[in-house]
């Protein structure tokens, strides 16, 4: 399949729709974690989607796309770090927030996959 846009892209929409999950379980953190863990979790969680968008934006360049993949792994398991945070301090019970991590396993995969393999998806000149 041809994609157009990063938004075609499976693994951007997977990480979109894990990112408004988060979203949503963070809303029931404690006020007093609004500028720690909330902010955290929410933050790495987007960053996820947003360097996968300018990773597409970076194809033309193998060493720019692969780096910016990178960055994109980095904040998925950053984010599964947070997760794990918020279930060790009790905001998150451990059968809410599995499937997010889990999620976060198969967008790392997938992350993964476009590392070793960057040439496909890279701009012909």
């Amino acid at each position: 399949m041809v994609y157009r846009v990063h938004t075609e892209l499976p693994v951007y929409q997977a990480a979109f729709g894990v990112a408004g999950d988060v979203f949503r379980m963070s809303k029931t953190f404690p006020k007093e974690e609004t500028y720690s863990l909330t902010d955290q979790v929410r933050r790495s969680s987007r960053s996820v989607c947003a360097n996968l968008a300018e990773a597409w934006r970076k194809r033309r360049f193998e060493k720019h796309f692969v780096s910016t993949l990178n960055i994109a792994e980095g904040e998925a398991a950053e984010t599964q770090v947070w997760l794990q945070f918020a279930v060790e301090c009790e905001y998150a019970a451990p059968e809410s927030a599995r499937p997010l991590y889990q999620s976060y396993d198969e967008i790392l995969a997938q992350i993964v996959a476009l590392i070793r393999n960057p040439e496909p998806w890279l701009l012909k000149k």
